[in-house]
């Protein structure tokens, strides 16, 4: 009970956390894009902060395995709140290069802050949700609740971004959010038990490096597979929406929400769409048909967008909707497909080492995304963004359902 309890106050603490960290990436993106950044110089903003989930990643699940998931819980949170005021200090006379570099390295302490708070709750989840011989769907359920949840609450904090962009302005907004976190740090403190997470045995620095076949493969995926939607979605489409469809700063914020949150309610249901997904074996199949489907997508959208037809600003809407529901039922299963796959023991050792796959990703897509944006249109990065899957699902079939290594480890 005492587990359960801790992991609930885990997650409600992640869940404030990502409303801030959606709200503060629309913030700084369309308030310097209104200061007239280019979008390379936009991706480059966002850089350090994909760039400092890579070290995080590696090295806070060695910290959490040792430490526990309270320890990298509260440094996760007391750091977005020293990234929330630093932010806050920026000033409109500075030079535009000394600007790029302050805001790059407070973006790096929120990417240090995102990453120890989101392998804390999805860490935690493997040590109170386990599956037993009567429901073998307990744990990718909850997998799939925790993870959807937490995308519907970075959609809201899209939102909140850009509303509060618009009515409230860049720096009370920034304050607002840190205060905001402060009172989650003090609630969060006084549930949290010390040693939730915290490895039985001693972890040797070697277990950082060697993982097993199956996390090795969805770790190479995982990198291509969110490349894959930051090549577009960073940089490219809020950047589309604002200069070339004219949308205000709330209404791209409105559908950059509409579009995560309907991503993440996805995410929670997609146990119930996938039925006949019980196990690891039948995880790696359905994450090979589903990744075929969605490497379609961003193919044939760029091709309507190519034709700049009447109904193509109407036609990519739609299309990136499906992508976001398709990508959602492949996201869920990649993310179960690891949990399961690691020991219960080194869990938080397998989920960072996965998420610094995850960041790697990113840290390619946003940079691409501002790229190619910038030089050859959104056209482009769709294009990319098919290449990246093609790769990913590709990956998926070097997992083999009958091998035991996979198929045993749940």
């Amino acid at each position: 009970m005492s587990d359960l309890r801790s992991y609930g106050a885990v997650t409600a603490a992640y869940w404030g956390f990502t409303l801030t960290d959606g709200a503060l990436r629309m913030l700084v993106l369309l308030h310097f894009h209104r200061l007239g950044f280019t979008p390379l110089d936009l991706a480059y903003l966002f850089l350090l902060y994909e760039a400092m989930g890579i070290v995080t990643n590696f090295v806070g699940g060695w910290i959490a395995a040792r430490f526990g998931l309270r320890l990298t819980l509260f440094l996760g949170l007391t750091t977005q709140i020293v990234a929330l005021g630093l932010l806050s200090q920026l000033r409109a006379d500075w030079s535009v290069d000394f600007s790029i570099i302050y805001v790059m390295g407070a973006q790096a302490l929120s990417g240090v802050a995102k990453d120890l708070t989101k392998m804390s709750s999805k860490s935690a989840v493997k040590l109170v949700a386990k599956d037993d011989g009567k429901d073998k769907g307990t744990l990718f359920r909850w997998v799939a609740i925790l993870t959807g949840s937490k995308n519907a609450l970075k959609g809201l904090g899209f939102l909140l971004g850009g509303v509060l962009l618009e009515w409230v302005g860049f720096e009370n907004s920034l304050l607002s959010m840190a205060l905001g976190l402060v009172a989650v740090l003090g609630v969060t403190s006084l549930v949290v038990k010390v040693d939730l997470g915290k490895a039985k045995q001693k972890i040797r620095t070697k277990e950082l490096f060697s993982k097993s076949r199956a996390i090795n493969i969805l770790s190479f995926a995982r990198i291509f597979l969110f490349a894959a939607r930051d090549v577009w979605f960073v940089v490219g489409l809020p950047v589309f929406l604002y200069s070339s469809l004219g949308w205000s700063f709330d209404e791209v914020g409105a559908f950059m929400a509409l579009w995560v949150v309907g991503y993440g309610i996805v995410q929670a249901l997609v146990p119930k769409l996938t039925k006949k997904v019980k196990d690891p074996r039948s995880g790696v199949e359905a994450a090979r048909l589903w990744g075929g489907v969605l490497a379609v997508l961003p193919a044939v959208i760029a091709i309507v967008l190519w034709q700049d037809l009447s109904f193509s600003g109407a036609f990519l809407l739609i299309g990136l909707l499906v992508f976001g529901f398709v990508f959602a039922v492949n996201s869920s299963l990649h993310s179960y497909l690891i949990v399961a796959c690691s020991d219960a023991d080194k869990v938080a050792l397998n989920v960072g080492f996965y998420y610094m796959a995850n960041a790697i990703g990113r840290l390619v897509g946003t940079l691409l995304s501002g790229l190619v944006f910038q030089y050859a249109g959104l056209e482009a990065c769709l294009l990319a963004s098919t290449v990246m899957l093609v790769i990913a699902t590709f990956t998926a079939f070097f997992l083999e359902p009958e091998n035991p290594s996979v198929s045993s480890m749940v």
